[in-house]
């Protein structure tokens, strides 16, 4: 996501005030509902969680909570514990409730403590459904291959297509920096990361979800067709619009053969049912 793409993304945010905003994928979910941060996933899953305003779904409950808990957010660290403590429509399992509560509690969560009291004779073991990893440490491969098979879906995105892009960006590594000033394994560069929410480019769990949801609101843009999604992510929308096809860069051309030898489907297929989709208006 580099080379010609800062181009295209300026000129399209001063040609049009587009708004582009996160949205679950419900009849009737709303355009007010924002969850661009994790404490508006947190309260969209706690929506979910009760059937507040919406049609009761443990499920996207769980998903929302995890991709919050992703980010950082203490309180769903608790609200996953009690998921799993009750059988919330996931299987109760007193272990990762603990690894939850454990987690909750060390932030500083004393409703988390209490329930580890309850827990103390229960060995805490951490959520195989949830790719947590402390906000200070670098993940390695292994983690960010767990990562992008667990949030892909969320996201409509096939995960092979998700980890194709981030070898060619970045080769796996969260500290990678272009000459052209894109950041961490999806290379965002700070304007990318600004309309997709990110606030830590560096920041590997928000790097990879602002690249995601970039990478679904082009497959969307150009109805899955992988070469325009790709060389859109590389040379920026506008100039695949402007070309009506992969525009004539050689870096551009080099950078769809190299992921599609990869990733070798034409068309993304469609994902059903995603937690998270990305719309503009």
């Amino acid at each position: 996501m580099h080379g010609y793409r800062h181009v295209g993304e300026y000129a399209m945010h001063y040609r049009a005030p587009s708004v582009l905003i996160f949205l679950l994928l419900t009849p009737l979910f709303c355009a007010a509902e924002t969850p661009r941060q994790a404490g508006d996933m947190r309260q969209l899953a706690l929506r979910y969680e009760h059937g507040r305003g919406v049609a009761q779904d443990y499920q996207k409950a769980f998903r929302l909570y995890c991709l919050a808990a992703d980010r950082g957010d203490s309180e769903a660290y608790y609200a996953l514990g009690w998921m799993h403590f009750n059988g919330r429509g996931i299987a109760q399992d007193p272990a990762v409730a603990a690894g939850w509560f454990e987690k909750a509690a060390a932030a500083g969560d004393p409703m988390a403590a209490r329930m580890l009291t309850r827990l103390s004779g229960v060995a805490p073991r951490r959520d195989p459904r949830c790719g947590s990893l402390p906000l200070e440490a670098l993940p390695d491969r292994q983690q960010i291959e767990r990562w992008v098979r667990a949030w892909a879906p969320a996201y409509g995105l096939e995960a092979d297509l998700v980890l194709a892009v981030i070898r060619a960006e970045s080769n796996f590594n969260p500290q990678a920096r272009s000459p052209k000033d894109a950041r961490g394994l999806m290379q965002l560069i700070p304007a990318t990361a600004r309309r997709f929410g990110v606030s830590d480019v560096w920041d590997p769990s928000q790097n990879m979800h602002g690249g995601m949801a970039y990478l679904q609101w082009l497959v969307r843009r150009f109805e899955g067709d992988v070469p325009l999604v790709l060389a859109a992510y590389n040379a920026g929308e506008n100039a695949v619009t402007s070309y009506r096809g992969v525009p004539p860069y050689r870096e551009t051309r080099n950078y769809v053969k190299r992921i599609t030898r990869n990733y070798r489907k034409a068309v993304h297929p469609v994902i059903g049912n995603p937690v998270i989709r990305m719309i503009s208006y």
